[in-house]
């Protein structure tokens, strides 16, 4: 048997590399809207197995659309990435978790943000929530206590290009007095009781989403409306388990 051996010219060889890696990370892509997809769908299902906790059937539909937009397995350890679409929180190093997808749609929904809002976020953790924030509003504000996190979140959003967020390293607790008043403030942390702070920095008719509780493993999912006259409704949605809020407080 003959073999013939065809030497083609290197350009037409580099060309064949790029397009094949271009056709890998199309499928990859490809792969990774399938699993969104499923996700949201699970998201809808958690929100209906809850209706009777939160209130509602289903979510803004805009909320579902940045769920489905934002790459979560971006947000992940690349040992986690095979669970990146899975509806539960995941590891992300430095005792810190990603929040699980229902509650991250969850949170968003209830702080009933629009494309002028300005939004406080305080626990940046992988970036993730701030991401979906980012998709709906006019600008986010994330603050979180630890630097290594803070750095690598703040680096991976501008290189996914989530232009509208500025992280910056610091202790939450106190809100970011200089971009306040805010449209909504979401905390992904447990505290004890909450921050004045935070409240102070709410505009009149602006909603505080942050899940409160002492007990590690028990808190509420608390929202906190402030009316146009100041004063402060709350109302507790949901039991849920968050890492705990950290910082000199």
């Amino acid at each position: 048997m003959t073999i013939f051996l065809i030497k083609l010219p290197f350009r037409m060889v580099l060309l064949g590399t790029i397009v094949t890696m271009s056709m890998m990370n199309a499928f990859a892509e490809d792969a990774y809207k399938e699993k969104r997809q499923q996700m949201v769908a699970v998201i809808q299902q958690s929100v209906e197995m809850t209706e009777s906790y939160i209130g509602k059937s289903s979510l803004d539909s805009r909320v579902l659309e940045a769920m489905m937009a934002v790459p979560r397995h971006e947000f992940v350890p690349p040992d986690s990435r095979s669970y990146a679409y899975e509806n539960t929180a995941l590891s992300i190093g430095h005792n810190q978790t990603i929040s699980q997808p229902y509650i991250v749609a969850l949170m968003t929904d209830l702080a009933a943000v629009t494309s002028d809002s300005v939004v406080l976020e305080v626990g940046t953790g992988s970036g993730y929530q701030a991401a979906v924030l980012s998709e709906l509003v006019s600008q986010v504000y994330s603050i979180e206590i630890i630097e290594a996190l803070g750095l690598e979140a703040k680096s991976l959003l501008q290189d996914l290009g989530y232009d509208n967020v500025t992280v910056k390293i610091g202790d939450g607790y106190h809100g970011w007095p200089e971009h306040a008043p805010f449209d909504a403030i979401l905390v992904t942390a447990a505290a004890g009781h909450v921050p004045k702070q935070l409240i102070q920095q709410l505009k009149p008719g602006g909603r505080l989403v942050i899940p409160v509780g002492k007990h590690k493993y028990s808190q509420s999912l608390r929202v906190l409306t402030k009316g146009l006259d100041g004063k402060i409704e709350q109302r507790d949605v949901l039991p849920v388990v968050f890492v705990p809020l950290t910082g000199k407080h």
